[in-house]
C-alpha cells in the first residue's frame, strides 16, 4: 500500500526527524514517490500512486520521450511529472514531507568501470565463477514452497535450471510458452526447453498461446502495466502459466545476456566504434558518413539513422542508435507536454546516450555490458519482470540480476570477453549444457504481437514496434 507523508509527519526510520527509503542497486523491485501539496506518496508501482487522487496525472516530458525514444520509461522519470523514481542503489532523505536528498549506496556501472585487469588463467575462471554462480542460485532458491524456472530453451535458463538441480532443487518444475505461428521454426522454444528438461531431469510444462487467448487478456495485460512498454508479454504468460500450475515463486534468467555479454551487438558495435574512430579523422569522411546516414534513413524509413555520425563515437552513443525506436527529434515531438522539439533532442542524446550510463570502461565489451545493464536490462527487461509477474501473484527471482554475485564476479569481469557464446555460464552446471543448446541460433523471448496486432493497431505504415508503442501509449493519455 502507499504511504502517504504530510506536513510535519516523520518517517522516524533512520534518525530523529528524518526517513530513509533505498532502491535496490539494479532495480529488481523500483521504488517510487508521489509529490503533492503539502506532502509525499511513497509506493513500488506508479499505479499505488495514482490510486491515492493525490498526485496530478499532468505528462512528464523526460519520462514521455524518453518512452518513445526507447519503448520504456526510463528512471528516474515516469510518465507522470509528480511522479519519480528513486534511482537504483540509491536511498532518499525524506524530512518534512520533501526530498531533502537523494544518495548512491551501491552503483553497479561502478563495478563494470572499476574492475581489475584478469590475473587468472581460463580454467581458474572458469572455477571461480562457477562458485559464484552456484552461491547465486543457491541464496534465490531459499523458499518455504516450491520453486519453478521459466524454461526458454537457451543458456540462460537452461544453464540456471542446471545450477538449481546441482544445489538441491526438489520437484524443479519448468514452464515454457508456445505459440503455433513459430512451430516448425527456429523461434519455437519448446523443443530445446524440453531437451533441457530432458537433460537435467526437470518435469516440463508446455502453454501454448493463440492469438483469440492474446486479444482477450489484452486489456488485462494493458491494466497490469505500470507505465507504457514495447514488451514483457511473454513474460505475462509465463507468469500465467506459473499460476495456473500452483506455484508462488519462480526463477528467471534475465540478465544473462547483460552479464555474460551474450547479444550479437557485443561482437558488433565494439567493431563499429573502433572503425568509425579510426576513419573519423580521414578527409572528408563525415560529409560521405552523413550520406551514407540519410540513405540509410530513407531505406530503413527511420529517421533515427540521420544521427549516426554523433552517435557512433563511442558506445554509449551507439547503444543508443542500435536500441532507439526512432530518432530523439521524433520522440521529443510526440511528447503531450509542450515542449521545444530540438532541444529536447538534444538532452535525450546528453541524457540516454551519455549521463544515465554513466563513465565507461575502456574495453568496449565490458562498456557495452555496463550500459546495457544500467538502460535496457533496468528500465524495459526489470521493469516488464515486475509488473507481468506481479499481476498474477507470481514472485519472480533472478540469480543473474544480482548485485552481490556482481561484485563477486568483479575480479573476473575483465576475462569475460574471452569467452565468447555465454561459455561462463553454459559451462557453469555440473552437468554443462549439451552442444545442441550451447550451438543453437539465439532467438529472444519472443512472441507473435506484431501479427495479432494488426487487428488492433490504428496505423499500419508505421514500423510494428512504433504501431505498438502507440497502441499501448494511447491507453495511458
Amino acid at each position: 500500500m502507499p504511504k502517504a507523508l504530510h506536513g510535519d509527519e516523520r518517517l522516524g526510520v533512520a534518525g530523529a526527524g528524518a526517513g530513509r527509503r533505498t532502491a535496490d542497486p539494479y532495480g529488481i523491485k523500483p521504488l517510487y514517490y508521489g509529490r503533492f501539496q503539502g506532502g509525499i506518496v511513497l509506493a513500488s508501482q506508479v499505479k499505488a500512486i495514482l490510486a491515492t487522487s493525490l498526485v496530478s496525472t499532468a505528462p512528464s516530458p523526460e519520462g514521455q520521450v524518453g518512452f518513445w525514444l526507447l519503448g520504456s520509461v526510463p528512471e528516474p522519470h515516469t510518465w507522470y511529472r509528480d511522479i519519480s523514481a528513486i534511482p537504483s542503489g540509491s536511498y532518499a532523505w525524506i524530512e518534512n514531507s520533501e526530498i531533502k536528498s537523494v544518495e548512491t549506496w551501491f552503483d553497479i556501472r561502478a563495478v563494470w568501470r572499476d574492475a581489475p585487469p584478469n590475473q587468472l588463467d581460463s580454467q581458474s575462471v572458469l572455477k571461480a565463477v562457477h562458485e559464484c554462480l552456484r552461491e547465486s542460485v543457491q541464496r534465490h532458491l531459499v523458499s518455504d514452497v516450491p520453486v519453478g524456472v521459466f524454461l526458454s530453451g537457451g543458456i540462460d535458463s537452461g544453464a540456471l535450471a542446471g545450477l538449481m538441480a546441482d544445489v538441491g532443487a526438489h520437484d524443479l518444475q519448468g514452464v515454457t510458452i508456445a505459440y503455433s505461428e513459430y512451430a516448425g521454426t527456429n523461434d519455437d522454444e519448446s523443443p530445446a526447453s524440453a531437451a533441457i528438461a530432458k537433460h537435467y531431469g526437470i518435469e516440463h510444462h508446455v502453454r501454448q498461446v493463440s492469438k483469440q487467448e492474446f486479444l482477450e487478456d489484452l486489456p488485462q495485460i494493458i491494466d497490469s502495466m505500470d507505465q507504457p512498454s514495447i514488451d514483457g508479454i511473454n513474460t505475462w504468460y509465463a507468469a500465467k502459466a506459473v499460476k495456473e500450475l500452483g506455484l508462488k515463486v519462480v526463477v528467471s534468467g534475465v540478465g544473462g545476456d547483460e552479464l555474460f555479454l551474450g547479444y550479437e551487438s557485443f561482437n558488433t558495435l565494439p567493431r563499429i566504434v573502433s572503425l568509425w574512430n579510426r576513419t573519423n579523422w580521414v578527409p572528408g569522411s563525415k560529409l560521405l558518413a552523413g550520406q551514407v546516414a540519410n540513405l540509410q534513413a530513407a531505406f530503413s524509413k527511420n529517421n533515427r539513422w540521420r544521427f549516426a555520425p554523433k552517435l557512433l563515437t563511442d558506445m554509449r552513443g551507439a547503444w543508443l542508435l542500435l536500441r532507439s525506436l526512432m530518432s530523439p527529434l521524433d520522440a521529443a515531438a510526440k511528447s503531450q507536454a509542450s515542449i521545444d522539439s530540438q532541444v529536447v533532442s538534444q538532452d535525450l542524446i546528453s541524457t540516454y546516450g551519455r549521463a544515465n550510463p554513466g563513465d565507461l570502461p575502456d574495453d568496449l565489451k565490458l562498456a557495452l555490458a555496463q550500459t546495457e545493464s544500467t538502460m535496457y536490462l533496468r528500465n524495459q527487461l526489470l521493469r516488464d519482470s515486475d509488473w507481468a509477474s506481479m499481476h498474477h501473484s507470481v514472485e519472480l527471482r533472478t540469480p543473474l540480476v544480482d548485485a552481490w554475485l556482481l561484485q563477486s564476479l568483479k575480479p573476473f569481469l575483465t576475462a569475460f570477453p574471452h569467452f565468447p557464446k555465454k561459455t561462463l555460464l553454459a559451462t557453469s552446471p555440473s552437468k554443462p549444457l549439451p552442444d545442441i543448446i550451447r550451438k543453437r541460433p539465439k532467438t529472444g523471448f519472443f512472441i507473435p504481437v506484431y501479427q495479432w496486432m494488426q487487428e488492433v493497431t490504428c496505423n499500419s505504415q508505421d514500423l510494428k514496434p512504433i504501431a505498438w508503442a502507440k497502441f499501448v501509449a494511447s491507453k495511458f493519455n
